[in-house]
């Protein structure tokens, strides 16, 4: 088969999309080369934007590096640079630093906002399509409200301390929701009453949230009045000025914040490509995603425009999942093309919509039959926000995904109410982290020296005060009881009250524990073995544990040796508070005045550049750069 050049421009989720399905397809074929060009070195997560705008999450949470994302298919070939022209007769893509020939291109470059004309938009308003959007809004409400607090002008202040949302379907209704919950922080940061705060969301439409059933609409109406978000339906923003909106009826909101989340349309660059469009500028495709007249390029994503037979003619909507369904439809017809098998019709299945009203709320419509709410409804969100990752082969992504929902999270603004969160001082589990580790370390010292009453390491006898060790006939089988216990040795310096006698997790080792010690310690030689190796570990993770080293994995090997010491049968009840002193080091303990400080950010910088390589802001093209 001769070489065949397959470029994808856009890294959003059609992008993407398309581009790993190539890339595992022809991993083993070295004919085939995979170009991905986007205008910047990352994916954006676009339908999280509304957390950066609202300060919920940090910037980079919704910035995933290509690199990373692509970092084990080599086949693909990332390029950082703007598409200027597209020659479908050469079939050649230009960029402003680069020209790329094609055999198959993928037009996947999104939308962009569609302000419908409505005057000062553009000009006093911001809208939120982009990572650079999302910041801007960010520090123009925290820029607000700060000067908004030094105003005496009781108008003014009020009208800086008033935002107005256009629009009020999904990106709408979510940015409104984290807006809420913002602005009690950002009343409490800058000394102002949260009551000061008004929040409007304006609806052109009857109803908000179109394409959900009326049963999430009432309820997320309900809710966001219920928090005293102000819901205008039916009347629309016509005027934009820099300290007031305009609605349809005449309606004046004074604000310094108008947010236009009213509508989307295909990016305005494809205009120029010669390609049919549609209506909002986007392109047609066939039933195949291939563009019209346009022999070797596919659409994909919100540039698209086909109209579905299945679903009343209707054009594929602009959501994430029809994005990545029209990307794999293109990518698996181009597959086809390559190896003259059958291709395939486009057939969208959307499988529902899930609609988040800040951090702890929201409402999701699912397989046109489930009806979902509140903390269920938020933790489907997430649940889905993870597969993605997991489609896209992204574990890295993955794990930073719960990092910044969950773990680092601010204001207790997540589904568990801050209850996961690490940002809690670490420093406070300095002291229990250096007893608990001294407690190991001890019972070690006192193996090794013989303390419990028998011969140190360093004498003539073994250690092990058991019978069986010293008796050549005792058998292998009646050993390992005996050796189970001799491994544990459960003193651990705690005492029992009133002269009680303390209690046994297990009066004797299970059945299955000791045919598997049989096969593990089948002699005394090997038991005396095991038992030596054993003190060595209870010593070096009693260390560790002192010196805040590897203090997760640490702790969790304490957990597994009391439970192997339980199954033993020689491990107390009274004891068993290793174990949950054991979880409450695992958060990060080490890091306060302990070498995990040092060392845990080293191997994790260099297991990054091992596995995903070094990260830029600019990838160049060359396979494996």
């Amino acid at each position: 088969m001769s070489k065949k050049n397959i470029v994808v421009v856009g890294a959003g989720f059609a992008g993407v999309a398309a581009a790993k399905k190539l890339s595992r397809h022809f991993k083993k074929n070295p004919d085939v080369l995979i170009t991905l060009i986007d205008k910047h070195s990352y994916q954006t997560y676009m339908t999280e934007l509304h957390e950066v705008a609202a300060g919920r999450v940090q910037p980079d949470a919704i910035q995933y590096d290509l690199q990373r994302l692509f970092s084990r298919n080599r086949n693909v070939d990332i390029v950082t640079d703007e598409v200027t022209h597209v020659d479908r007769e050469a079939k050649v893509v230009t960029t402003s630093s680069h020209s790329f020939n094609y055999d198959y291109l993928i037009l996947a470059m999104g939308g962009e906002p569609n302000t419908f004309n409505v005057p000062g938009v553009d000009e006093n308003g911001f809208t939120m399509w982009s990572w650079e959007d999302a910041n801007k809004i960010r520090r123009h409400i925290q820029d607000t409200v700060e000067a908004a607090s030094n105003e005496h002008n009781d108008e003014k202040r009020k009208a800086m301390l008033t935002a107005v949302v256009s629009g009020a379907g999904f990106t709408g209704v979510e940015l409104v929701g984290d807006l809420m919950e913002w602005k009690d922080q950002l009343a409490r940061a800058n000394k102002l009453d949260p009551a000061e705060f008004s929040l409007y969301l304006v609806e052109a439409a009857p109803q908000i949230l179109g394409v959900v059933t009326e049963k999430e609409q009432q309820k997320a109406e309900k809710y966001m009045l219920k928090k005293g978000i102000q819901i205008i339906k039916g009347n629309g923003v016509a005027n934009v000025k820099k300290d007031s909106v305009e609605l349809s009826d005449g309606t004046v909101i004074p604000t310094h914040t108008l947010i236009w989340t009213a509508g989307v349309k295909a990016n305005t660059d494809a205009a120029a490509y010669g390609i049919e469009q549609a209506r909002a500028g986007r392109l047609v495709a066939n039933k195949y995603m291939e563009a019209k007249d346009s022999e070797g390029v596919y659409l994909a994503g919100d540039l698209v425009y086909y109209e579905e037979p299945d679903k009343n003619n209707a054009p594929v909507p602009q959501i994430v999942q029809s994005a990545e369904q029209t990307g794999h439809t293109a990518a698996a017809n181009i597959i086809a093309s390559i190896e003259g098998t059958e291709k395939h019709e486009h057939k969208g299945t959307y499988q529902g919509f899930m609609i988040s009203i800040g951090s702890r709320y929201g409402v999701a419509y699912l397989m046109d039959k489930i009806h979902l709410s509140g903390f269920i409804a938020m933790l489907v969100k997430h649940i889905v926000n993870l597969f993605y990752f997991m489609t896209i082969g992204s574990g890295y992504y993955f794990v930073q995904y719960i990092y910044h929902e969950f773990f680092h999270i601010k204001e207790k603004r997540n589904i568990f109410r801050g209850h996961l969160s690490r940002l809690g001082n670490v420093l406070w589990a300095l002291p229990l982290r250096v007893f608990y580790g001294s407690m190991w370390t001890w019972e070690a010292i006192k193996k090794i020296y013989g303390l419990y009453g028998t011969t140190s390491w360093f004498g003539d006898e073994i250690v092990l005060p058991f019978a069986w060790l010293k008796e050549a006939t005792t058998g292998a089988s009646e050993a390992v009881t005996d050796t189970a216990a001799a491994v544990s040795h459960p003193v651990f310096g705690l005492s029992y009250a009133y002269g009680e006698e303390p209690m046994m997790v297990f009066k004797e080792a299970p059945e299955w524990f000791n045919s598997i010690m049989q096969i593990m310690i089948p002699n005394p030689e090997m038991a005396l073995f095991f038992q030596k190796f054993m003190t060595i570990v209870e010593l070096l993770i009693g260390l560790a544990i002192i010196a805040g080293l590897f203090t997760f994995l640490a702790n969790a090997a304490t957990i597994a040796l009391v439970i192997s010491f339980a199954l033993s049968g020689m491990f107390y009840w009274v004891n068993m508070w290793f174990v949950p002193v054991a979880i409450a080091l695992m958060n990060g303990s080490g890091r306060a005045f302990g070498l995990d400080y040092y060392v845990i950010p080293w191997i994790q910088k260099k297991l990054d550049n091992w596995w995903y390589g070094k990260t830029k802001s600019i990838y160049r093209p060359g396979v494996g750069q």
